[in-house]
């Protein structure tokens, strides 16, 4: 199945750039997308045009999905099921672990295979093929579609083998990213606000223990240059947030930093505008403030 013939649903910001990695890499792709000048993009790397999910399906034997929102999921499985020559289904998209193991089950009723495969990495990761991936299924599911994974990501984990836990474990990967930016943002206001320097204190934080993903690259390139943009929506971080949340007060847990995190997102997305970076999280954080975290 190395070379099989691959499909892939949703052409956005992370789906694009998959899409363009594999065509690069050899693989012969059909696409679809309601946004026509994605599909037109693809279609200039050499991708073929599919009307519809289950044209692709009519098409594939494995069958990539990229896709916004666990509504556009469920609604894109069951196009799939309906197509004949797809297997597998790698679903790239967060939904939770509740969506994914009822598209799951709803494809395994008609033959295909579900591997729940969120992926982190961000754009960047996307075009460098560096994505981690949290893979949940079976082992010969993953064995089949090994060569794929392996064009996209440097990290594939094979994370359990029932469809669900790959998306919890994505959604606790973004719960802990948002965690640490609304915590760095909340931090060097202070310092900003106490007379550091922004550049310099995160400096200081990237050469200690308070390191993290938003001290070493959100805040010095979307927060710092004013042009908050690292390629990953507010309303999707706080979709992933609220979907982890969820699940931690479904298996009993009270995750009380976690909830005030969730009502951070919340609040911004409120506030926002649509199509808003996460890091514009942090012009709240300046707002209550009353500093601009700058260099």
């Amino acid at each position: 199945m190395e070379r099989a013939p691959l499909g892939l649903l949703g052409l956005g910001a992370m789906g694009s750039r998959i899409a363009a990695r594999l065509l690069a890499g050899g693989w012969a792709l059909s696409v679809h997308d309601p946004n026509e000048r994605a599909v037109a993009a693809a279609l200039a790397l050499g991708a073929e045009r599919c009307d519809s999910a289950t044209q692709v399906a009519e098409r594939a034997e494995v069958v990539l999905l990229s896709l916004p929102t666990p509504e556009v999921v469920r609604e894109v499985a069951g196009q799939l099921s309906r197509g004949g020559a797809t297997r597998i289904c790698v679903d790239l998209s967060t939904t939770g672990p509740a969506v994914s193991r009822e598209v799951a089950e709803s494809l395994a009723a008609t033959g295909i295979a579900l591997l729940d495969a969120p992926v982190s990495g961000g754009i960047a990761g996307a075009e460098a093929g560096t994505l981690t991936v949290m893979a949940a299924g079976r082992d010969e599911t993953l064995a089949a579609v090994r060569p794929l994974l392996d064009e996209l990501a440097r990290n594939v984990f094979h994370v359990g083998a029932e469809p669900g836990l790959g998306q919890l474990a994505k959604v606790i990967n973004n719960l802990l990213s948002a965690t640490a930016l609304v915590a760095s943002g909340e931090a060097v206001a202070l310092g900003v606000k106490e007379g550091l320097d922004a550049r310099v204190l995160l400096d200081v934080l990237n050469a200690s223990s308070g390191r993290n993903s938003a001290t070493a690259v959100k805040l010095p390139d979307a927060v710092l240059t004013r042009s908050f943009d690292v390629g990953f929506a507010l309303s999707l971080m706080n979709k992933d947030v609220q979907i982890c949340l969820r699940e931690a007060r479904a298996a009993g847990l009270d995750l009380p930093i976690g909830e005030a995190v969730a009502d951070a997102f919340a609040e911004a997305d409120a506030r926002s505008a649509q199509g808003a970076d996460c890091t514009e999280i942090v012009a709240l954080i300046e707002q209550r403030s009353g500093t601009i975290i700058s260099s």
